[in-house]
Order: C-alpha cells, then structure tokens, then sequence
C-alpha cells in the first residue's frame, strides 16, 4: 500500500482559450469511480450545448482504476493527454473534464494534444494540490484530570486530535504514521503514568 499520495487541493474551474476555442476544464477530487463518474455527468450536464465534453480520472494510491474518454475528438487527441497530465504531475482520487466550445479554428492532431493536457496542467497550478499519508487511527482513553494535558502535548507535538468524546473517561482519536506507534505508546504511558488507554484502528489517508 502506498505511504502517500497526491490530489488535487479543491475543485474547481480554469479556462484557456486557444484559437477561439475556449477550454474549461473542471478538477474534483473523487474518492470513487462513482463519485467520478458523477461528476463528469453534472459537467455534461452544466455543458450540454458544448462541441466536447473530454474526461480522464485516478483513482486508487496506486493509480489502479484509469480511464479516459476522447468524447468525439478525433482518437487520442483528448482524453489520453489529460490522463497523462494527471500521471505526470502523479495525482490520484482526482477527476478532470475539459468542455471544449469549438472557435471555428482547426488545431489538427498535435494542437489538440497540447491543449486538452495543458488545459489541466494549468488548472492544477491554480487550484494546487495536497499529499495525503497513510496512518493508523489510534484511540487514547485518559481520565478527565489528565485529558487537559494530554491534549496539550498531543498538540504540542504537532498530533492532530481528529475527535473528542467525553464520558466516563475522555476518548480522544488521533492517527499515527505506522513507523511512530511503538514510540507513541511509550510516550503516551510515560505522561500518564501507565494509566491511558490505547487502541489501534484501521488504516486512512489524510493530512495527518
């Protein structure tokens, strides 16, 4: 499983104009084939008057699901190149649409080529991207006294708290590199003195 992977920051729109033919291409981040799918449809759909509707999307840390679709242009000139974009610059869970309004100029084979993947480059460097890391959420159970502390120094130590239930006793989750648990779990009984909880959960990616 990969440790990190790359997407783009925020969806978004970014337009070109290329010989009169005005490109927009359209960035989402997408969990999911589905969610991809969904996507380029409401695009279609914002975009239904226009000559082309091209798309291309990874999905999977490992880039395991890609696909494109040239959408009426002529074979490879589209899609395959919005694809490769999205490889190169090493994107995943990340969707693009370009909509093409044809400017009664021809851009022939190359000119196309250029533009369907440039159309994408562009809009990543405007709407930026992010990394995302693999980590094991964690669940630290600590007595109301100490959970003051321990929330301190969590984030003294630059730990994300991504939730906090209060009970009993006082449930915090956080998410911890696979490569940091051992030291974690030493750290965590020394400030408490033996007395926190911890459990290991699944595995996620996020900023963490």
């Amino acid at each position: 499983m990969q440790d990190e992977y790359r997407t783009v920051a925020r969806a978004g729109t970014h337009e070109i104009e290329i010989n009169r033919s005005r490109f927009l291409c359209s960035l989402a981040p997408a969990a999911t084939e589905q969610e991809a799918q969904d996507f380029i449809a409401a695009v279609r759909t914002e975009h239904a008057t226009a000559t082309h509707n091209c798309w291309a999307y990874v999905i999977g840390a490992d880039a395991g699901i890609q696909k494109a679709s040239d959408d009426g242009e002529p074979g490879g000139t589209a899609g395959v190149p919005m694809l490769q974009m999205l490889l190169r610059r090493e994107m995943r869970y990340v969707v693009a649409v370009v909509t093409r309004y044809f400017g009664g100029v021809k851009l022939g084979a190359g000119g196309l080529i250029r533009a369907y993947g440039g159309a994408v480059g562009e809009t990543l460097d405007v709407l930026g991207t992010r990394t995302l890391r693999r980590f094991r959420l964690a669940t630290v159970t600590v007595d109301h006294q100490r959970a003051g502390k321990v929330q301190n120094d969590l984030r003294a130590t630059g730990r994300v708290v991504r939730d906090v239930r209060y009970g009993e006793a006082v449930t915090l989750e956080i998410g911890l590199p696979d490569a940091e648990i051992d030291a974690f779990r030493a750290w965590l009984a020394d400030i408490t003195a033996g007395t926190a909880g911890f459990e290991l959960g699944g595995e996620m990616y996020g900023d963490a």
